[in-house]
């Protein structure tokens, strides 16, 4: 028995990574969603909350960690976020296992990684596709969220790869500048792909773009 190819799908901030993960759910591949290992990991009755709480004190209660918090805690110390790590990334190494063990019959798998580039890299991936956005339509998108305002927009966005670095290292580039159909038609046109070729990129007509609405 073959063993599924790994996709991984990561993208900047705004540009519609979570949606592109939607429409692969929608076609039946499984997605194995990293953020949300670790809210659950961290939500109530989490596996995470003590020790987190016996490394942080204060962090967590009733509703599991206070993001805000932890966040102040390890903000600017790396020291403090590295420990942070020590403790999270085994236990959501522990939940991908556990992911590819029950989908192990799946011809293709995704593993949804927002800072696969900034800090797991592609050790394990079959081949990197990367969710991108004209800058402009990033920005409208992020600045639309409650209570994000254009500083921290600025301050997260320097915390990322840039987006022409990601593009430039990804095997696959799906552009969400678009309408939700003819994104939609770039990873059926993806998926369909990998299912039957492999990894290596299709032709630009196998996966067009044109300019439209933004998701």
């Amino acid at each position: 028995m073959s063993k599924p190819f790994i996709l991984g799908l990561t993208g900047s901030i705004g540009m519609g990574k979570s949606e592109v993960a939607r429409m692969l759910t929608e076609l039946g591949v499984p997605v194995f969603d990293a953020d949300a290992a670790v809210h659950e990991l961290q939500g109530p009755n989490g596996a995470l909350l003590a020790p987190i709480e016996r490394a942080f004190p204060g962090s967590t209660g009733a509703q599991g960690v206070d993001r805000q918090k932890l966040g102040a805690a390890v903000f600017g110390n790396p020291d403090k976020l590295r420990l942070l790590e020590s403790i999270v990334h085994p236990e959501v190494a522990e939940m991908r296992r556990a992911f590819l063990a029950d989908n192990a019959d799946a011809p293709l798998i995704v593993f949804d990684i927002p800072l696969l580039f900034e800090k797991t890299g592609q050790h394990g991936l079959g081949a990197v596709a990367v969710v991108s956005a004209p800058a402009a339509m990033q920005r409208e998108r992020v600045l639309a969220r409650p209570g994000m305002t254009a500083d921290k927009f600025e301050k997260i966005l320097a915390l990322q790869v840039p987006d022409s670095d990601k593009r430039s290292r990804a095997d696959f580039v799906i552009d969400t500048g678009t309408s939700l159909a003819q994104t939609r038609t770039q990873v059926a046109a993806l998926v369909a792909h990998l299912c039957e070729n492999g990894p290596w990129p299709p032709s630009e007509a196998d996966l067009p773009a044109a300019p439209g609405a933004p998701i």
